[in-house]
């Protein structure tokens, strides 16, 4: 795991180019602590600089920026290539200089070329390859987007690299907010690829790679891994062994992931939570390790955010050497400073606190940490899943004449009128449910009872700011996969559908960016065995029947995880991994809110309709409802900007 930058000039080459290769580097030096180089060539006008956070050979022959051993290829490489020694043995004899994964990909690049590599790959990475003949920049990402990569033109100068704040040291850079891009942030608290906070810089979408010289400006950019048609050829295809056989065939796949996900030479550990996914992989995990391994979860002193002592029992069944960390609130709050920094571009998933927490608690005992992420998008765990399969069904028996006329008389009452008519009855409700928002709920939930279509639930489901548009001051609203119908997988089943779209968007676009920045901020490696590609074409070729069974999700992941962990110890209602940003708002983060979002400085800075965000930002501090994600959404850009 690294991080790379760089840049391609078509006019004049910088006069000191180590001295600014370095600068861009070290604006990322803690992607690779441990190593860092510049390689230029002036008169082709390319420059790649590089930073290491050494994993596979420890040893200078894993340097980079590296040289092929032909001399024609020079790459800057982040990531991991898992399958690198069978790779290595299917090549043509060659005296290796190390035994890094970076050295065997250059190898392979000159045997067969870039596009059959990156197909035989199984990996994580993002990558820069100069090519002296052709003289071409080549940029390529892994297939389910693990890894970062930015690109884009700026003046006369082609600028890459593995996060913004690389990018901005050069000096033709123009930091120029997309406002458009704003706006996707105030709905899916996320920018999504290709779009950027930056104008002119897009985001490499995953499984694919681009093209680019100085004779040839626009980029190319080519799939060699489509998502979308994983989705499609799984369905087509699908596994028609019993279901004896398909939980055999999964847990097959998933030993294979997980043990090649192991190599390392350095300390390795995983996350575990004590929920399905994260079991899962530590049980296959310790299936294949003489030694405990080592696990680590945070807890927290609030039951309804604490899974820690449901990690605890797992670890001490599957008898790992288990690290826990109850953090304290304030623990949590003295993360938030950071964040602007940390995630470099404007993101407001909320869970990307305790995602910080847990990952500087790993790094303090290995450098390598698995995890259990995209369970919920390959097998079926989603709450939204479940709950449309359970109600949608049920609604749409009513005509939507009689479901719009329901929700509008649930909206029809104030939020506080609904608390004042259900406080007498709270007395009697289970410990849960006394402190539920009523009127807020009802009024949320009209929502549902209103969309002729799930796919019209789906997107307000996903969505935050539900016209963000009017939000943003000047900002179109621009087309994502979620807007573009004919750009999807077509798929039998709602459910199916919403799968896939997570598995394209949520997945790349909050989930993984939300990992990559927490535990690169603090030199961490996160592996996910989930996203190894097998396993998730594997996934799509398993019928729903596999995945949702007698109402409950991850049937045939759960028969692999029971193998190994008693079936009480992970039985139980699922939980966010999240904190109460909604109580901070009133509390703790009152003041240092009010500050960001005040109606004066947000008239001044010019992005935001000021009369929108305080009509939130009021209802929430009066606890009419809660509007924490839309209220994050803006904080965290106001955050980000003070910053810039």
């Amino acid at each position: 795991m690294c991080g790379f930058s760089g840049f391609l000039q078509t006019h004049s080459f910088p006069e000191h180019p180590a001295q600014l290769l370095k600068a861009m580097g070290l604006a990322i030096a803690y992607r690779g602590p441990d190593d860092g180089g510049e390689w230029w060539d002036a008169a082709s006008g390319i420059g790649l600089s590089h930073r290491r956070l050494s994993i596979l050979d420890l040893s200078p022959a894993g340097h980079q920026p590296m040289v092929s051993a032909c001399q024609r290829f020079v790459i800057a490489f982040n990531g991991e290539i898992y399958n690198h020694l069978e790779l290595r043995a299917a090549l043509p004899e060659t005296a290796w200089r190390g035994h890094s994964d970076t050295e065997t990909l250059l190898a392979a690049i000159a045997a067969w070329g870039m596009d059959a590599t990156l197909k035989k790959c199984v990996g994580m990475f993002a990558l820069a390859l100069w090519d002296k003949h052709t003289q071409t920049l080549t940029l390529a990402r892994d297939r389910l987007g693990e890894k970062p990569l930015y690109y884009g033109w700026q003046g006369q100068s082609f600028v890459f690299g593995s996060e913004l704040k690389a990018l901005k040291v050069h000096p033709d850079f123009n930091a120029s907010v997309n406002r458009d891009a704003l706006a996707l942030l105030m709905r899916y608290n996320c920018i999504p690829a290709p779009y950027s906070i930056w104008q002119g810089i897009h985001k490499l979408s995953p499984g694919c790679r681009l093209t680019v010289s100085a004779n040839a400006r626009e980029p190319q950019i080519t799939a060699y891994w489509s998502g979308k048609d994983a989705v499609t050829a799984g369905l087509a295809a699908p596994f028609t062994g019993s279901a004896d056989e398909a939980v055999s065939a999964l847990e097959d796949v998933l030993m294979t992931a997980v043990g090649q996900q192991m190599v390392a030479d350095v300390p390795l550990g995983a996350f575990l939570s004590g929920g399905i996914d994260s079991s899962a992989i530590v049980a296959l995990m310790q299936a294949q390790s003489s030694r405990p391994v080592k696990t680590f979860a945070i807890g927290f002193h609030e039951a309804a955010y604490n899974e820690a002592h449901h990690a605890k029992a797992v670890a001490q069944h599957l008898r790992t050497d288990h690290t826990e960390l109850y953090v304290t609130a304030q623990d949590a709050l003295n993360v938030i400073p950071k964040l602007p920094s940390l995630y470099d571009e404007p993101f407001s998933d909320s869970s990307q606190i305790p995602t910080y927490l847990v990952a500087a608690m790993a790094r303090e005992h290995v450098t390598v940490s698995l995890s259990g992420d995209a369970g919920d998008e390959l097998f079926c765990g989603y709450n939204r899943y479940l709950q449309t399969h359970h109600l949608w069904g049920k609604l749409t028996r009513l005509p939507l004449a009689v479901r719009q006329s329901i929700a509008y008389s649930l909206t029809r009452l104030s939020p506080a009128t609904w608390n004042r008519l259900a406080k007498p009855f709270m007395a009697f409700a289970p410990a849960g449910l006394k402190h539920l928002n009523v009127g807020d709920k009802l009024h949320k939930g009209s929502g549902v009872l209103s969309y002729p279509t799930v796919n019209e639930l789906y997107f307000d489901l996903i969505s935050h700011w539900k016209e963000p548009a009017k939000l943003v001051l000047g900002a179109t609203e621009p087309p994502t996969l979620l807007t573009t119908p004919h750009n999807q997988a077509q798929t039998p089943t709602d459910i199916e559908r919403m799968m896939a779209l997570d598995l394209l968007t949520y997945l790349p676009d909050d989930i993984l960016v939300k990992v990559d920045r927490a535990a690169m901020g603090v030199s961490l490696e996160t592996r996910v065995p989930f996203l190894d590609h097998r396993v998730v074409e594997f996934a799509w070729r398993l019928p729903m029947q596999y995945k949702l069974r007698d109402g409950v999700g991850k049937w045939a992941l759960r028969q692999v995880l029971y193998k190994h962990v008693p079936k009480n110890l992970i039985e139980r209602p699922k939980m966010g991994f999240g904190v109460p940003i909604d109580v901070w708002l009133r509390g703790p983060l009152q003041d240092w809110a009010e500050s960001l979002i005040n109606e004066n400085r947000l008239r001044q800075e010019g992005y935001f309709n000021p009369q929108m965000v305080r009509a939130k930002w009021d209802e929430h501090q009066s606890g009419k409802r809660n509007w924490q994600y839309y209220l994050w959404d803006v904080l965290m850009f106001q955050a980000w900007l003070e910053e810039q």
